[in-house]
Formats: C-alpha cells, sequence, structure tokens
C-alpha cells in the first residue's frame, strides 16, 4: 500500500504557510520515504458564523513543487472541475506531468463548499452534471488526444491535445466520490476512487463495499479500480490522560504514538487499499517526523519476514 501525505495550503486552523514552508515540507516528506504528496483545490473558505479563511491555488502550488521534487507522485484531492475549463485543464494535466516527468495523479471532483462558488462567480447548480461532462471532455483528451462534444454545460469542437505529454493514455484520473451518483461515475470512467475523511478503518469497510457493489452494476470488475482513502491522523507523543478504560475511540481521526498508527495503517491495507492519504493534524515538521516515524514501522511490519507489529 503506498502512503502519501497532504500538504498544508490553507490558513486554517493555524495561520498561513508560505510556499517557502510548503516546498519545506514537501522536501521532507520526500526524503522520509513517502510515496506522495497532495493537495486540496478551494479558493477561499468561508463559514457563516465566522471570517473567511485563505488558501493558495493548488495547481500554481503543484506545479512548482513537480520542479522542487524527485520522486514522490503529485496529487490533487480533488481538482474542483468547475473552477476551470475541462480542455484547458487537460492541457495544464498534461504539461505538469511533462514537468514531473510523469509523477502526476489527476484527482477530479465536483465541489462541495457553496461559499467559494459564490464569492468567485462559479455555478453551483448541477454540479454533478457539470462534472460529468467535464469528464468525458477531460479523458477523452487524455486517452487519445481528441474531443468533440456537446452538452448542456460543455462544448468542445474538434479539440485536440498536443503535445501529448511524457504517458500515452496520460496520467491516471482519480475520482473523489461519497455519493451514489459519483460513486457511479468513478466505477464507469476511472483509474482511481477515493473516499474521504476517515479515521478508524472500520469505518471506511462499507463505503468501500458500496464502491464494490456500484462497480459491479456498471458491469466493472473491481479489481480494476485502484482504491485510495483520504485519513484523518494525528501522531500523539506516547503519553495519554488516564480515562478509565471507558472513553471510546475515536472514529473520525487515527491517532495515537507512532506504534498506534502503524497499526492503523496494517488495517487500512488489510482492506485492500492500494493508496493511503494522510491528513495531518497538527502538520509541521516535528508531527511530520512523528508520522514518518509511524511510516517506517509500517513497513517494517508489511515485509513478509517481519511478522506482526510488536506492541
Amino acid at each position: 500500500m503506498k502512503v502519501g501525505l497532504v500538504l498544508p495550503l490553507a490558513e486554517y486552523p493555524w495561520r498561513q504557510p508560505s510556499y517557502g514552508e510548503i516546498r519545506a515540507l514537501a522536501l521532507q516528506a520526500e526524503d522520509s520515504g513517502f510515496d506522495s504528496v497532495w493537495v486540496f483545490d478551494h479558493l477561499l473558505f468561508r463559514d457563516a458564523q465566522g471570517p473567511s479563511e485563505g488558501i493558495w491555488e493548488s495547481w500554481t502550488v503543484l506545479s512548482a513543487l513537480a520542479e522542487a521534487t524527485d520522486r514522490v507522485e503529485l496529487g490533487t484531492l480533488v481538482l474542483c472541475t468547475a473552477f476551470r475549463n475541462p480542455a484547458v485543464l487537460a492541457k495544464m494535466a498534461v504539461t505538469l506531468d511533462e514537468v514531473s516527468r510523469g509523477r502526476l495523479v489527476l484527482g477530479l471532483g465536483c465541489g462541495w463548499h457553496a461559499p467559494e462558488f459564490e464569492a468567485f462567480g462559479i455555478p453551483f447548480d448541477h454540479r454533478v452534471d457539470r462534472f460529468e461532462e467535464a469528464l468525458q471532455i477531460i479523458l477523452a483528451l487524455l486517452r487519445t488526444g481528441r474531443a468533440d462534444f456537446s452538452g448542456r454545460h460543455h462544448r468542445l469542437r474538434d479539440g485536440e491535445l498536443r503535445p501529448h505529454g511524457p504517458r500515452p493514455g496520460g496520467p491516471p484520473v482519480l475520482v473523489g466520490a461519497r455519493g451514489p451518483r459519483m460513486t457511479a461515475l468513478a466505477a464507469r470512467y476511472a483509474d482511481l476512487w477515493n473516499a474521504c475523511w476517515f479515521g478508524s478503518p472500520s469505518g471506511a469497510e462499507e463505503t468501500l463495499a458500496r464502491l464494490r457493489e456500484s462497480c459491479l452494476r456498471e458491469e466493472r470488475d473491481p479489481a480494476t479500480l485502484g482504491i485510495t482513502l483520504g485519513v484523518n491522523v494525528k501522531v500523539e507523543d506516547g503519553t495519554r490522560p488516564d480515562d478509565g478504560g471507558t472513553a471510546p475511540p475515536a472514529t473520525d481521526i487515527l491517532s495515537g504514538s507512532p506504534q498506534d498508527v502503524a497499526h492503523g495503517l496494517l488495517r487500512y491495507a488489510s482492506l485492500g487499499v492500494d493508496h493511503l492519504v494522510l491528513n495531518l493534524n497538527p502538520h509541521h515538521t516535528d508531527t511530520q517526523r512523528q508520522l514518518a516515524a509511524a511510516l517506517r514501522l509500517y513497513r517494517a511490519a508489511s515485509r513478509p519476514t517481519t511478522g506482526v507489529l510488536n506492541t
């Protein structure tokens, strides 16, 4: 199972990181052995009860990281197709794939945070309809180099993608989906599927079962769709308050010592997850080092000659 890490682009809940800080965290993740780094695609966060919170534009940051890093895969979790023309987005994707020497994972979704759509003048209606049309255009251009499309929301005539980029079929396309219709689109079109956010591995079992059922309804072998999951994680220093043994385990965040987190990674791997994307809270150099320790324990325990993780 691959293990990746979300990079902090937003000011919430601590402060706005600079690009230099984001770059340093990406390089630290690469040096620590993580398989991938990922960015969220938002324009702002705005709560009705509080002030707006900012975030850097994801594609610009990811393009810079494509040059800064050498090995890690670079993913979007997930890029909102409503924010960019779909044909231009396909052009952007093959260009970044070229810059990164074939390391892009193109994660796509329909968006969900209505205030940012309103703030930037982007239509929020018929989000899944718009997404399905955009997805068809993007996939046609990436996989064949050409596209003609006439839909309710998007039109493209004699579209052509030149140059085509370093991979003949373009970068792998991931669809982020939890609801039944979006999950069906992932099963029908995508190379990879993602759902988030989970904590305890037991919380993902029902979602994974629904995905496999959706694949079967779409007449697709579930084994041909790569499974990725987003997981909230917090690594603690091993000292825990005494709760008398009565407090239930948290299900919305994978937490505990590096050894506890490694146990959780092993359980996710046992569910058939191909790529786990960890959202670390809080995320700074020290907490990332603790998470890297959990990653090393997980990988050591995953080796056939090592056996189970010691307790």
